[in-house]
Protein backbone atom coordinates (compact mmCIF):
# COMPACT_ATOMS: atom_id res chain seq x y z
CA UNK A 1 0.00 0.00 0.00
CA UNK A 2 2.72 2.45 0.93
CA UNK A 3 4.64 1.82 -2.28
CA UNK A 4 1.60 2.40 -4.50
CA UNK A 5 0.66 5.52 -2.54
CA UNK A 6 4.14 6.99 -2.97
CA UNK A 7 4.21 6.07 -6.68
CA UNK A 8 0.85 7.77 -7.24
CA UNK A 9 1.85 10.95 -5.41
CA UNK A 10 5.22 11.19 -7.20
CA UNK A 11 3.75 10.51 -10.65
CA UNK A 12 1.10 13.16 -10.06
CA UNK A 13 3.87 15.70 -9.45
CA UNK A 14 5.38 14.94 -12.84
CA UNK A 15 8.19 12.66 -11.66
CA UNK A 16 9.21 9.61 -13.70
CA UNK A 17 8.32 6.58 -11.61
CA UNK A 18 8.79 2.82 -11.86
CA UNK A 19 7.19 0.57 -9.27
CA UNK A 20 8.39 -3.05 -8.97
CA UNK A 21 6.24 -5.52 -7.03
CA UNK A 22 7.61 -9.04 -6.57
CA UNK A 23 4.14 -10.63 -6.68
CA UNK A 24 0.65 -9.39 -7.40
CA UNK A 25 -0.46 -6.04 -6.02
CA UNK A 26 -1.54 -6.45 -2.38
CA UNK A 27 -0.60 -10.11 -2.44
CA UNK A 28 0.77 -10.06 1.11
CA UNK A 29 0.16 -7.67 4.03
CA UNK A 30 -1.99 -5.13 2.22
CA UNK A 31 -4.78 -7.59 1.47
CA UNK A 32 -4.67 -9.15 4.94
CA UNK A 33 -5.81 -6.24 7.09
CA UNK A 34 -8.96 -5.92 9.20
CA UNK A 35 -10.35 -3.71 6.39
CA UNK A 36 -10.51 -0.51 8.48
CA UNK A 37 -10.07 3.19 7.93
CA UNK A 38 -9.80 4.12 11.58
CA UNK A 39 -7.96 6.27 14.05
CA UNK A 40 -7.16 3.37 16.37
CA UNK A 41 -9.35 3.85 19.44
CA UNK A 42 -7.22 1.51 21.54
CA UNK A 43 -4.07 3.56 20.84
CA UNK A 44 -5.45 6.26 23.10
CA UNK A 45 -4.70 3.92 26.02
CA UNK A 46 -1.01 4.26 25.13
CA UNK A 47 -1.29 8.06 24.74
CA UNK A 48 -0.55 7.94 20.98
CA UNK A 49 -2.50 11.15 20.40
CA UNK A 50 -0.48 12.31 17.37
CA UNK A 51 -0.90 8.97 15.63
CA UNK A 52 -4.63 8.85 16.36
CA UNK A 53 -5.20 12.46 15.29
CA UNK A 54 -3.38 11.98 11.97
CA UNK A 55 -5.32 8.78 11.27
CA UNK A 56 -8.67 10.37 12.15
CA UNK A 57 -8.04 13.29 9.81
CA UNK A 58 -7.06 10.87 7.04
CA UNK A 59 -10.09 8.67 7.71
CA UNK A 60 -12.59 11.27 6.51
CA UNK A 61 -10.41 12.39 3.60
CA UNK A 62 -10.21 8.83 2.35
CA UNK A 63 -13.88 8.06 2.86
CA UNK A 64 -14.69 11.07 0.67
CA UNK A 65 -12.18 10.15 -2.04
CA UNK A 66 -13.25 6.54 -2.55
CA UNK A 67 -16.91 6.12 -1.50
CA UNK A 68 -17.31 3.02 -3.69
CA UNK A 69 -14.66 0.92 -1.92
CA UNK A 70 -14.95 2.51 1.53
CA UNK A 71 -17.86 3.62 3.64
CA UNK A 72 -18.79 4.75 7.16
CA UNK A 73 -19.56 2.07 9.71
CA UNK A 74 -20.91 2.16 13.24
CA UNK A 75 -19.04 0.19 15.89
CA UNK A 76 -20.63 -1.27 19.02
CA UNK A 77 -18.61 -1.75 22.20
CA UNK A 78 -20.57 -3.95 24.66
CA UNK A 79 -19.87 -2.91 28.24
CA UNK A 80 -18.91 -5.33 31.00
CA UNK A 81 -17.28 -4.99 34.40
CA UNK A 82 -13.87 -5.99 33.07
CA UNK A 83 -13.63 -2.73 31.12
CA UNK A 84 -12.75 0.69 32.43
CA UNK A 85 -15.49 2.67 34.13
CA UNK A 86 -18.31 3.93 31.85
CA UNK A 87 -17.44 7.58 32.37
CA UNK A 88 -13.81 6.95 31.37
CA UNK A 89 -14.90 5.10 28.24
CA UNK A 90 -17.21 7.98 27.32
CA UNK A 91 -14.34 10.41 27.86
CA UNK A 92 -12.12 8.37 25.53
CA UNK A 93 -14.86 8.25 22.91
CA UNK A 94 -15.44 12.01 23.29
CA UNK A 95 -11.73 12.58 22.56
CA UNK A 96 -11.94 10.17 19.63
CA UNK A 97 -14.93 12.10 18.25
CA UNK A 98 -13.20 15.46 18.38
CA UNK A 99 -9.46 14.84 18.03
CA UNK A 100 -9.51 14.67 14.23
CA UNK A 101 -12.18 17.25 13.37
CA UNK A 102 -14.95 14.78 12.55
CA UNK A 103 -17.33 16.16 9.89
CA UNK A 104 -19.16 13.45 7.95
CA UNK A 105 -19.43 10.72 10.59
CA UNK A 106 -22.06 10.63 13.36
CA UNK A 107 -21.01 11.04 16.98
CA UNK A 108 -20.75 8.54 19.82
CA UNK A 109 -23.84 7.52 21.77
CA UNK A 110 -24.75 5.13 24.58
CA UNK A 111 -26.90 2.10 23.73
CA UNK A 112 -29.45 0.08 25.65
CA UNK A 113 -28.58 -3.40 24.38
CA UNK A 114 -31.84 -4.78 25.79
CA UNK A 115 -33.74 -2.87 23.11
CA UNK A 116 -31.19 -1.94 20.42
CA UNK A 117 -31.00 -4.38 17.44
CA UNK A 118 -27.30 -5.03 18.03
CA UNK A 119 -28.09 -6.51 21.44
CA UNK A 120 -30.03 -9.44 19.96
CA UNK A 121 -26.86 -11.33 18.95
CA UNK A 122 -25.19 -10.81 22.32
CA UNK A 123 -25.43 -12.72 25.57
CA UNK A 124 -28.17 -11.55 27.91
CA UNK A 125 -25.70 -10.18 30.49
CA UNK A 126 -24.73 -7.33 28.16
CA UNK A 127 -27.21 -4.57 28.90
CA UNK A 128 -25.25 -1.47 27.98
CA UNK A 129 -22.99 -0.51 25.11
CA UNK A 130 -21.33 2.37 23.33
CA UNK A 131 -21.58 3.17 19.63
CA UNK A 132 -19.05 5.20 17.64
CA UNK A 133 -17.96 5.71 14.02
CA UNK A 134 -15.06 4.56 11.88
CA UNK A 135 -14.74 3.38 8.28
CA UNK A 136 -14.56 0.20 6.22
CA UNK A 137 -12.28 -0.24 3.21
CA UNK A 138 -11.68 -2.90 0.56
CA UNK A 139 -7.96 -2.97 1.20
CA UNK A 140 -6.69 -4.84 -1.86
CA UNK A 141 -8.80 -2.71 -4.22
CA UNK A 142 -7.36 0.37 -2.55
CA UNK A 143 -3.88 -0.80 -3.56
CA UNK A 144 -4.90 -1.65 -7.12
CA UNK A 145 -6.66 1.67 -7.66
CA UNK A 146 -3.66 3.63 -6.37
CA UNK A 147 -1.43 1.70 -8.77
CA UNK A 148 -3.85 2.39 -11.60
CA UNK A 149 -3.95 6.10 -10.80
CA UNK A 150 -0.16 6.16 -10.73
CA UNK A 151 -0.07 4.47 -14.15
CA UNK A 152 -2.64 6.90 -15.52
CA UNK A 153 -0.28 9.69 -14.44
CA UNK A 154 2.70 8.15 -16.21
CA UNK A 155 4.18 5.62 -13.77
CA UNK A 156 5.32 2.21 -15.01
CA UNK A 157 3.84 -0.55 -12.84
CA UNK A 158 5.75 -3.85 -12.93
CA UNK A 159 4.00 -6.68 -11.14
CA UNK A 160 5.59 -10.08 -10.58
CA UNK A 161 8.92 -8.29 -10.93
CA UNK A 162 11.56 -8.69 -8.27
CA UNK A 163 14.41 -6.27 -7.56
CA UNK A 164 17.45 -8.54 -7.59
CA UNK A 165 20.15 -5.94 -7.16
CA UNK A 166 20.85 -2.22 -6.88
CA UNK A 167 24.11 -0.29 -6.65
CA UNK A 168 25.02 3.38 -6.52
CA UNK A 169 27.06 4.52 -9.49
CA UNK A 170 27.70 8.01 -10.83
CA UNK A 171 25.03 9.65 -8.70
CA UNK A 172 22.37 7.16 -9.80
CA UNK A 173 20.93 3.87 -8.68
CA UNK A 174 21.66 1.08 -11.18
CA UNK A 175 18.83 -1.33 -10.49
CA UNK A 176 18.29 -4.84 -11.82
CA UNK A 177 14.78 -6.26 -11.88
CA UNK A 178 13.66 -9.73 -12.92
CA UNK A 179 10.29 -10.83 -14.25
CA UNK A 180 9.46 -13.83 -12.05
CA UNK A 181 7.29 -15.44 -14.76
CA UNK A 182 9.54 -15.13 -17.82
CA UNK A 183 12.89 -15.02 -16.02
CA UNK A 184 13.96 -12.01 -18.08
CA UNK A 185 15.95 -9.23 -16.40
CA UNK A 186 16.29 -5.56 -17.26
CA UNK A 187 18.23 -2.56 -15.97
CA UNK A 188 16.65 0.63 -14.63
CA UNK A 189 18.53 3.81 -13.72
CA UNK A 190 16.94 5.96 -11.02
CA UNK A 191 17.77 9.22 -9.31
CA UNK A 192 16.37 7.88 -6.04
CA UNK A 193 15.22 4.56 -4.63
CA UNK A 194 12.30 4.05 -2.24
CA UNK A 195 12.22 0.78 -0.33
CA UNK A 196 8.58 0.18 0.66
CA UNK A 197 9.08 -3.56 1.02
CA UNK A 198 6.77 -3.98 3.98
CA UNK A 199 7.83 -7.08 5.94
CA UNK A 200 10.72 -7.52 3.48
CA UNK A 201 12.10 -4.01 4.11
CA UNK A 202 15.10 -5.10 6.18
CA UNK A 203 15.81 -8.07 3.90
CA UNK A 204 15.94 -5.70 0.92
CA UNK A 205 18.35 -3.36 2.71
CA UNK A 206 20.73 -6.11 3.81
CA UNK A 207 20.54 -8.74 1.07
CA UNK A 208 19.52 -6.88 -2.09
CA UNK A 209 21.25 -3.56 -1.49
CA UNK A 210 24.09 -4.86 0.67
CA UNK A 211 23.75 -2.02 3.18
CA UNK A 212 24.13 -2.23 6.95
CA UNK A 213 21.28 -0.46 8.73
CA UNK A 214 20.60 -0.01 12.47
CA UNK A 215 16.81 -0.05 11.94
CA UNK A 216 14.87 -3.21 12.65
CA UNK A 217 11.29 -4.35 12.24
CA UNK A 218 9.13 -6.51 14.42
CA UNK A 219 7.21 -8.99 12.27
CA UNK A 220 3.75 -9.48 13.73
CA UNK A 221 1.26 -11.98 12.31
CA UNK A 222 -2.37 -10.94 12.28
CA UNK A 223 -4.85 -13.72 11.50
CA UNK A 224 -8.56 -13.50 10.68
CA UNK A 225 -11.39 -15.97 10.31
CA UNK A 226 -14.52 -15.67 8.16
CA UNK A 227 -17.77 -17.40 9.16
CA UNK A 228 -21.28 -17.48 7.77
CA UNK A 229 -23.20 -14.39 8.84
CA UNK A 230 -23.61 -14.28 12.64
CA UNK A 231 -26.00 -11.31 12.87
CA UNK A 232 -28.46 -9.51 10.61
CA UNK A 233 -27.58 -5.84 11.06
CA UNK A 234 -24.75 -3.95 9.34
CA UNK A 235 -22.85 -2.75 12.42
CA UNK A 236 -19.51 -4.02 13.68
CA UNK A 237 -18.66 -5.18 17.20
CA UNK A 238 -15.44 -4.30 18.98
CA UNK A 239 -14.87 -6.59 21.97
CA UNK A 240 -12.11 -6.78 24.54
CA UNK A 241 -10.90 -9.99 26.12
CA UNK A 242 -9.46 -10.82 29.52
CA UNK A 243 -5.97 -10.83 27.95
CA UNK A 244 -6.32 -7.14 27.03
CA UNK A 245 -6.58 -7.82 23.29
CA UNK A 246 -9.24 -6.23 21.10
CA UNK A 247 -11.06 -8.18 18.37
CA UNK A 248 -13.56 -6.99 15.74
CA UNK A 249 -16.55 -8.92 14.40
CA UNK A 250 -17.79 -7.32 11.19
CA UNK A 251 -20.42 -7.92 8.51
CA UNK A 252 -18.44 -9.06 5.48
CA UNK A 253 -19.49 -9.27 1.83
CA UNK A 254 -23.20 -9.46 2.78
CA UNK A 255 -23.28 -13.19 3.63
CA UNK A 256 -20.36 -13.52 6.05
CA UNK A 257 -18.80 -12.25 9.29
CA UNK A 258 -15.12 -11.29 9.54
CA UNK A 259 -13.46 -11.83 12.94
CA UNK A 260 -9.95 -10.68 13.87
CA UNK A 261 -7.24 -9.99 14.45
CA UNK A 262 -4.65 -11.89 16.44
CA UNK A 263 -1.23 -10.48 17.20
CA UNK A 264 1.77 -12.76 17.58
CA UNK A 265 5.46 -12.65 16.70
CA UNK A 266 5.98 -14.15 13.25
CA UNK A 267 8.87 -16.48 12.48
CA UNK A 268 9.64 -17.52 8.93
CA UNK A 269 9.13 -16.02 5.45
CA UNK A 270 6.51 -13.21 5.53
CA UNK A 271 4.80 -14.58 2.43
CA UNK A 272 4.02 -17.88 4.16
CA UNK A 273 1.87 -16.57 7.00
CA UNK A 274 -1.09 -18.83 7.76
CA UNK A 275 -3.82 -18.79 10.36
CA UNK A 276 -3.01 -21.61 12.76
CA UNK A 277 -5.45 -24.01 14.40
CA UNK A 278 -4.65 -22.35 17.72
CA UNK A 279 -5.49 -18.91 16.32
CA UNK A 280 -8.80 -20.16 14.91
CA UNK A 281 -9.74 -21.58 18.31
CA UNK A 282 -8.57 -18.41 20.04
CA UNK A 283 -10.77 -16.15 17.91
CA UNK A 284 -13.77 -18.48 18.19
CA UNK A 285 -13.46 -18.62 21.98
CA UNK A 286 -12.82 -14.87 22.19
CA UNK A 287 -16.05 -13.81 20.48
CA UNK A 288 -18.06 -16.65 22.03
CA UNK A 289 -17.69 -14.85 25.36
CA UNK A 290 -19.92 -12.17 23.83
CA UNK A 291 -22.27 -13.81 21.33
CA UNK A 292 -25.44 -15.60 22.34
CA UNK A 293 -24.66 -18.44 19.94
CA UNK A 294 -21.10 -19.78 20.41
CA UNK A 295 -18.77 -19.67 17.40
CA UNK A 296 -16.84 -22.87 16.69
CA UNK A 297 -14.11 -23.83 14.21
CA UNK A 298 -16.79 -25.69 12.23
CA UNK A 299 -18.38 -22.30 11.45
CA UNK A 300 -15.21 -21.03 9.75
CA UNK A 301 -15.36 -20.94 5.93
CA UNK A 302 -12.07 -19.12 5.23
CA UNK A 303 -9.03 -17.74 7.01
CA UNK A 304 -6.24 -15.36 6.07
CA UNK A 305 -3.09 -14.00 7.69
CA UNK A 306 -0.73 -11.14 7.06
CA UNK A 307 2.57 -10.01 8.55
CA UNK A 308 2.77 -6.43 9.73
CA UNK A 309 6.25 -4.87 9.77
CA UNK A 310 6.10 -2.79 12.94
CA UNK A 311 9.08 -0.55 13.60
CA UNK A 312 11.06 -2.10 16.42
CA UNK A 313 10.99 0.54 19.15
CA UNK A 314 11.96 -1.89 21.92
CA UNK A 315 8.43 -2.24 23.34
CA UNK A 316 8.04 -5.11 25.78
CA UNK A 317 5.05 -6.62 23.97
CA UNK A 318 3.55 -6.78 20.49
CA UNK A 319 0.44 -4.94 21.67
CA UNK A 320 2.51 -1.98 22.91
CA UNK A 321 4.78 -1.78 19.85
CA UNK A 322 4.38 1.45 17.89
CA UNK A 323 2.04 1.62 14.89
CA UNK A 324 3.66 4.85 13.72
CA UNK A 325 5.65 4.88 10.51
CA UNK A 326 9.34 5.71 10.42
CA UNK A 327 11.03 7.01 7.25
CA UNK A 328 14.81 6.61 7.15
CA UNK A 329 16.72 8.66 4.56
CA UNK A 330 20.22 7.70 3.39
CA UNK A 331 21.52 10.53 1.16
CA UNK A 332 24.40 8.38 -0.10
CA UNK A 333 26.56 10.29 -2.61
CA UNK A 334 23.69 11.99 -4.38
CA UNK A 335 21.63 8.83 -4.93
CA UNK A 336 19.22 8.83 -1.98
CA UNK A 337 17.60 5.75 -0.47
CA UNK A 338 14.38 6.13 1.50
CA UNK A 339 13.37 3.15 3.65
CA UNK A 340 9.79 2.91 4.87
CA UNK A 341 9.16 1.16 8.20
CA UNK A 342 5.73 0.39 9.61
CA UNK A 343 2.61 2.41 8.97
CA UNK A 344 -1.15 1.88 8.92
CA UNK A 345 -3.37 1.52 5.89
CA UNK A 346 -5.34 4.58 7.06
CA UNK A 347 -2.29 6.83 6.88
CA UNK A 348 -0.81 5.60 3.59
CA UNK A 349 -1.69 8.82 1.69
CA UNK A 350 -0.17 11.06 4.35
CA UNK A 351 2.89 8.80 4.56
CA UNK A 352 3.40 9.34 0.82
CA UNK A 353 3.36 13.11 1.28
CA UNK A 354 5.87 12.89 4.12
CA UNK A 355 8.09 10.55 2.06
CA UNK A 356 8.31 13.02 -0.83
CA UNK A 357 8.91 15.90 1.55
CA UNK A 358 11.79 13.94 3.05
CA UNK A 359 13.26 13.23 -0.40
CA UNK A 360 12.98 16.94 -1.24
CA UNK A 361 15.78 17.59 1.27
CA UNK A 362 18.31 15.94 -1.03
CA UNK A 363 16.78 16.15 -4.53
CA UNK A 364 14.31 18.19 -6.54
CA UNK A 365 10.73 17.09 -5.95
CA UNK A 366 8.42 19.12 -8.20
CA UNK A 367 4.90 20.22 -7.38
CA UNK A 368 2.97 20.60 -4.17
CA UNK A 369 0.93 18.11 -2.13
CA UNK A 370 -2.09 17.25 -4.27
CA UNK A 371 -3.70 13.91 -3.29
CA UNK A 372 -5.96 15.05 -0.42
CA UNK A 373 -9.56 14.73 -1.60
CA UNK A 374 -8.68 13.66 -5.15
CA UNK A 375 -10.91 10.64 -5.90
CA UNK A 376 -9.66 7.30 -7.11
CA UNK A 377 -11.11 5.83 -10.32
CA UNK A 378 -14.87 5.34 -9.98
CA UNK A 379 -15.08 7.33 -6.75
CA UNK A 380 -16.31 10.62 -8.20
CA UNK A 381 -19.57 10.74 -6.23
CA UNK A 382 -20.68 11.77 -2.75
CA UNK A 383 -20.52 9.63 0.38
CA UNK A 384 -23.83 7.88 0.96
CA UNK A 385 -24.85 7.69 -2.72
CA UNK A 386 -24.12 3.98 -3.27
CA UNK A 387 -27.77 2.92 -2.99
CA UNK A 388 -28.84 5.69 -5.38
CA UNK A 389 -26.20 4.64 -7.93
CA UNK A 390 -27.23 1.00 -7.49
CA UNK A 391 -30.86 1.84 -8.24
CA UNK A 392 -29.84 3.84 -11.31
CA UNK A 393 -27.70 0.96 -12.54
CA UNK A 394 -30.58 -1.50 -12.20
CA UNK A 395 -32.86 0.80 -14.16
CA UNK A 396 -30.28 1.13 -16.93
CA UNK A 397 -29.57 -2.62 -16.94
CA UNK A 398 -32.78 -4.43 -15.89
CA UNK A 399 -31.13 -7.87 -16.08
CA UNK A 400 -29.01 -7.05 -13.03
CA UNK A 401 -30.19 -8.40 -9.68
CA UNK A 402 -29.93 -6.06 -6.70
CA UNK A 403 -26.93 -7.95 -5.32
CA UNK A 404 -25.21 -7.90 -8.72
CA UNK A 405 -25.80 -4.19 -9.22
CA UNK A 406 -24.56 -3.40 -5.71
CA UNK A 407 -21.41 -5.45 -6.31
CA UNK A 408 -20.71 -3.52 -9.50
CA UNK A 409 -21.04 -0.16 -7.74
CA UNK A 410 -19.08 -1.30 -4.67
CA UNK A 411 -16.30 -2.56 -6.93
CA UNK A 412 -16.17 -0.10 -9.82
CA UNK A 413 -18.21 2.91 -8.71
CA UNK A 414 -19.19 5.15 -11.60
CA UNK A 415 -17.10 3.04 -13.98
CA UNK A 416 -19.57 0.15 -13.69
CA UNK A 417 -21.37 1.49 -16.77
CA UNK A 418 -18.11 1.44 -18.74
CA UNK A 419 -17.84 -2.28 -18.08
CA UNK A 420 -21.47 -3.10 -18.79
CA UNK A 421 -21.46 -0.95 -21.92
CA UNK A 422 -24.37 -1.62 -24.28
CA UNK A 423 -25.24 -5.01 -22.75
CA UNK A 424 -28.92 -5.95 -22.92
CA UNK A 425 -28.54 -9.32 -21.20
CA UNK A 426 -25.89 -11.29 -19.28
CA UNK A 427 -24.84 -13.08 -22.47
CA UNK A 428 -23.63 -9.75 -23.86
CA UNK A 429 -21.01 -9.69 -21.08
CA UNK A 430 -19.25 -12.80 -22.32
CA UNK A 431 -18.53 -16.02 -20.48
CA UNK A 432 -20.21 -16.47 -17.10
CA UNK A 433 -17.76 -17.71 -14.47
CA UNK A 434 -20.29 -17.77 -11.62
CA UNK A 435 -21.19 -15.46 -8.72
CA UNK A 436 -22.11 -12.68 -11.25
CA UNK A 437 -18.51 -12.56 -12.55
CA UNK A 438 -18.39 -12.31 -16.34
CA UNK A 439 -15.78 -11.96 -19.03
CA UNK A 440 -16.38 -8.20 -19.21
CA UNK A 441 -15.35 -7.86 -15.54
CA UNK A 442 -12.24 -9.96 -15.96
CA UNK A 443 -11.06 -8.16 -19.10
CA UNK A 444 -11.44 -4.85 -17.28
CA UNK A 445 -9.49 -6.09 -14.25
CA UNK A 446 -6.71 -7.43 -16.45
CA UNK A 447 -6.44 -4.35 -18.67
CA UNK A 448 -6.97 -1.66 -16.03
CA UNK A 449 -5.93 -3.15 -12.68
CA UNK A 450 -2.96 -5.43 -13.45
CA UNK A 451 -4.74 -8.72 -12.63
CA UNK A 452 -3.18 -11.75 -14.30
CA UNK A 453 -4.46 -14.93 -12.66
CA UNK A 454 -7.72 -16.31 -11.32
CA UNK A 455 -6.40 -15.77 -7.78
CA UNK A 456 -5.75 -12.09 -8.53
CA UNK A 457 -9.34 -11.67 -9.67
CA UNK A 458 -11.13 -13.80 -7.08
CA UNK A 459 -9.24 -12.83 -3.91
CA UNK A 460 -7.75 -9.39 -4.45
CA UNK A 461 -9.60 -7.41 -7.14
CA UNK A 462 -12.83 -8.94 -5.79
CA UNK A 463 -13.73 -11.33 -2.98
CA UNK A 464 -15.86 -13.54 -5.19
CA UNK A 465 -13.75 -16.53 -4.22
CA UNK A 466 -15.98 -16.75 -1.13
CA UNK A 467 -18.87 -17.87 -3.36
CA UNK A 468 -16.98 -19.76 -6.03
CA UNK A 469 -15.63 -23.27 -5.70
CA UNK A 470 -12.59 -24.94 -7.26
CA UNK A 471 -14.49 -25.75 -10.44
CA UNK A 472 -15.36 -22.10 -11.12
CA UNK A 473 -11.84 -20.94 -10.28
CA UNK A 474 -10.45 -23.60 -12.63
CA UNK A 475 -12.80 -22.44 -15.40
CA UNK A 476 -11.58 -18.87 -15.00
CA UNK A 477 -7.93 -19.91 -15.02
CA UNK A 478 -8.44 -22.06 -18.12
CA UNK A 479 -10.11 -19.11 -19.89
CA UNK A 480 -7.10 -16.96 -19.02
CA UNK A 481 -4.61 -19.54 -20.28
CA UNK A 482 -6.56 -20.03 -23.50
CA UNK A 483 -6.37 -16.28 -24.08
CA UNK A 484 -2.61 -16.33 -23.54
CA UNK A 485 -2.21 -19.22 -26.01
CA UNK A 486 -4.22 -17.34 -28.64
CA UNK A 487 -2.19 -14.19 -28.08
CA UNK A 488 1.14 -16.05 -28.32
CA UNK A 489 -0.05 -17.82 -31.46
CA UNK A 490 -0.98 -14.49 -33.04
CA UNK A 491 2.47 -13.10 -32.21
CA UNK A 492 4.18 -16.04 -33.86
CA UNK A 493 2.08 -15.64 -37.03
CA UNK A 494 2.82 -11.91 -37.12
CA UNK A 495 6.56 -12.40 -36.70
Amino acid sequence: MNGCGIARDAAGRGMRVVLAEQGDLAQATSSASTKLFHGGLRYLEFYKFRLVREALIERERLLSAMPHISWPMRFVLPYHRGLRSPWLIRLGLFIYDHLGGRKILPATRTLNLRTHPTGAALRSNFAKGFEYSDGWVQDARLVALNARDAADRGAEILTRTRVTGAVREGGLWRITVKDTETGKSRKIDARALVNAGGPWVVELIADTLGITSPEKVRLVRGSHIVTRRLFEHDQRYIVKGSDGRVVFASPYEDDFTLIGTTESEHVGPPGQAECSTEEIEYLCNFVSEYFRKPVTPDDVVWTYSGVRPLYDDGASSVTEATREYVLSLDAGDGAPLLNVFGGKITTYRRLAEVALKKLSRVMTVPGADWTAGVPLAGGDFAVGQVEHLTDDLQRAYPFLSLAWARRMIRTYGTEARDILGAAKSPTDLGQDFGATLHEADVRWLMSKEFARTAQDVLWRRTNLGLWMGEAEAHLLEEWRRAGLRLRDHARVRTS
